[in-house]
Parts: C-alpha cells; structure tokens; sequence
C-alpha cells in the first residue's frame, strides 16, 4: 500500500478560520478594556467575592453592544452561535479575567443550563426558561447532587423523589451544593421517578417563586464563589406540572449526560484561560524582580518551572479541542472529556502555584487575583465528577477497547 503524504486523511484540524480568530481577537481585546480594569477596585467585588451586580450589569450591557455575549447559544436566540471548538476559544479569552465568563454570559451553571434547555427543551419551555437566561434577566441553578446517602457522582443513587400525582409531579426530598441557587430564578431538578435502574430518573423545570421547598443554608466554602453560592435546598410538595418534565419521564440521566458532557469541558476551556493569567502574572514579576544580581527570570529553576506549567497548559489545550472537535462531530465523547476534565484540572492548580511561588509574599497576598484563583483552582478537581471518578471512566474504555483505546480518528473509516 503506497501512500502519498499529500493524500493523508486530516480529520482533526485546530488551524482557526479567519472569523473565529477575529472573534478572539475582539474578545481578547474586549477583556483586556473592559472587564480586567474591574478587578483593580476592591468595591467592585461582592461580600462573595465575585463581581458586584451593579457593576455586573453595566459590564453587560457593553458585551452586548460588542456583540459578546452568550457563545453557546444560537444568533436568533441572541447568541453568538459558535460550534464548541470555537467556544473553546472564546471561552479561553473570557477567563483571562475572573470577571469574564459572567460578564459574557458563559459561565457556571448557567452555561450548562443553557445548553441543555436548547439542546432538548421543547419551543415553549425554550420560551419560557431558557430565553430569559439568554437574555440575562435570570439566572438559573442545576439541583442533583444530594446529601449521603443521596446520589453525587453515582446519579443512581438519587433519593429526592418526584411521584405523579394526576398532572403534576410532587417533589420530597434533599439536594445540596447547588451551584447557584441562592440567586436562581430557574431550576432544573433532577429526580426519582420510578426504581428502573436506567429509566428511574426525570429532569424537572421549575420557578424559584413556587411553594413547597426552600434554601436552608448557603453552604461555606473555601471560595471565591459564583453568584449564588453553593446551597443545601429541602423540597416538602413541591408541585411541578408535568408540561415542565424535560424530555419524558424517565429521561433524566439522559438529560444529566447531554447536559455535563459539554458542562464539563466549558469548565476546561474557562479554566485554561485562569492558568494562562495566572502564568502572565509570574512571568511580568519575574521578568522585573532582581535577587543576589540577577534577575529571577534568568534563573535557570525559574525557567523550569515556567516550561512545565507553559507544556502542561497547551496539551490541556489540546486534549480540550480535542474533545470538542468530537462533541462538534456528535460524538458524545466521554473518553476525551475525561481525559481533558483530569488533565486541566491538575494543570490550573499547578499553574497557579507555581505563580504563586514565583510571585512569592506578592502572590500570597491579595495585592494580585492568585491567590483567588488559587482557591478557586482547588474545586476543578471535584466539580461535575472528581478526577478519580473520571480515571475510572477512562479504565472502562480502556477494558473495553484494549489496545482500541489509543486509536487515531479515521474519517474514512466512519470513527
């Protein structure tokens, strides 16, 4: 078999087309004006440490008018309509600053919800729950995770029951470390249905303003948080007509999977944007700090330290556009989020400490933001499934497929 080098299949190809590179550039240019000036002024921060919502809204309003706002959504929807490479790309340049992703409407959990109510919403509870969060005029929380005995990353184990009562479902039960939820007006409820081990589980809609549940405490964590903190939410007969089931009953571990397989990897391409800040800020320090007569960035530990962090970020890179070329192709791609969830997860931790190292007194301190992503950076490791539970993902592959799981994606071959 003789095979020309002109004529090798590229199904895999990263090279950006023109217009995504000038919608980076825009949104590079956009952070860097605009939203990067915000963290300099400590009244801009919220008792939570997030943006204020008053200077929140203003920064809004100006992605809107550059037209930055909502990636992951369609352009008739008010959107930017990108494809998840492209995401991954914009993303990336929002989370140059800790303010970004809010400010352009594509951050956590909000960016999942969105895309899971456009993925699988019918046209009226697109209407009713899923444009207002386009617009930004609510903000929106995911309920599954469940104090034990409850379910976390095993969905099976959901205790929060949902029993149909003529046209309505009535809510019983527990969720906590809900993302969100303390300013959501939106929620989507994950809950037992039935004991079919496949089909037991249903994804709800519901308003913060119903009756029948309620936030019992605002959980505190190392933080900084998102809008909305992390809360512990008790459901006592919650009604929810059954014109809000998402999908069918039954189909709520279908619904967690549409919804967490692109989740998980907008947090990938969020949080490679943090570990490139973070490494920025120790370059520009140590490029400038002198010690015994020389300067820190001529040192030859220093620059080892760079190089690694610099390699680990770009295969993160990597193994996040990857993944998205995948999801992009209709793939559900679980092996290639795992690989990308496990890998940036390490490597935004490890970028911000070694910054932080570099940076020495100056980066523990909150004269710079690493110290808030590093706090921050240590929550990557256990959202939407810790590492460990995504390393047995991958070992299932890898039983599974053998020698099959490190083979090359063959268009040709219909892969």
């Amino acid at each position: 078999l003789s095979i020309q080098a002109d004529n090798l299949v590229k199904p895999m190809n990263f090279q950006l087309d023109s217009e995504v590179e000038a919608l980076r550039l825009k949104a590079r240019a956009f952070v860097a004006d605009t939203v990067l000036p915000l963290e300099l002024d400590p009244s801009n921060f919220d008792e939570h440490e997030n943006i204020s919502q008053e200077v929140l809204e203003k920064a809004r309003k100006k992605a809107k008018e550059s037209n930055l706002w909502a990636p992951q959504m369609p352009k008739d929807r008010g959107g930017m309509g990108l494809n998840c490479q492209a995401m991954a790309v914009i993303y990336e340049e929002a989370n140059h600053s800790i303010f970004g992703p809010a400010v352009m409407n594509c951050a956590a959990p909000d960016d999942g919800n969105m895309f899971v109510l456009n993925r699988v919403g019918t046209a009226s509870q697109k209407t009713r729950w899923l444009q207002p969060i386009i617009d930004g005029a609510v903000r929106s929380a995911f309920a599954m995770t469940e104090p034990q005995p409850g379910g976390g990353s095993d969905p099976s184990m959901i205790l929060t029951t949902a029993e149909k009562q003529g046209d309505r479902y009535v809510v019983q039960g527990r969720k906590w470390f809900i993302t969100g939820a303390g300013v959501a007006q939106h929620f989507i409820l994950v809950a037992k249905t039935s004991d079919d081990p496949r089909k037991g589980l249903t994804a709800l809609l519901f308003d913060r303003d119903q009756p029948g549940w309620e936030i019992v405490r605002r959980i505190p964590i190392m933080g900084p948080e998102e809008h909305g903190g992390h809360c512990e939410l008790a459901f006592d007969g919650l009604e929810i007509p059954e014109e809000n089931v998402l999908m069918n009953e039954g189909d709520g571990l279908k619904v967690t999977q549409i919804r967490l397989g692109t989740a998980r990897l907008t947090h990938c391409m969020r949080w490679l944007g943090l570990a490139k800040r973070s490494l920025q800020i120790a370059r520009t320090y140590v490029g400038e700090r002198e010690g015994f007569g020389i300067k820190l960035a001529d040192r030859e530990s220093v620059q080892l330290k760079l190089g690694e962090a610099a390699m680990a970020i770009d295969v993160g890179r990597l193994l996040t556009m990857r993944a998205a070329w995948a999801l992009d192709q209709g793939s559900r791609a679980r092996k290639e989020v795992s690989m990308a969830k496990i890998q940036v997860a390490d490597t935004l931790q490890l970028a911000v400490d070694t910054a932080i190292q570099l940076c020495g007194a100056r980066g523990y301190s909150k004269d710079t933001v690493l110290e808030w992503i590093y706090r921050y950076a240590r929550q990557a490791r256990l959202v939407d499934g810790a590492s460990e539970v995504h390393k047995m993902v991958l070992n299932r592959f890898l039983s599974v497929e053998g020698q099959d799981f490190w083979r090359w994606s063959a268009s040709n071959l219909g892969e």
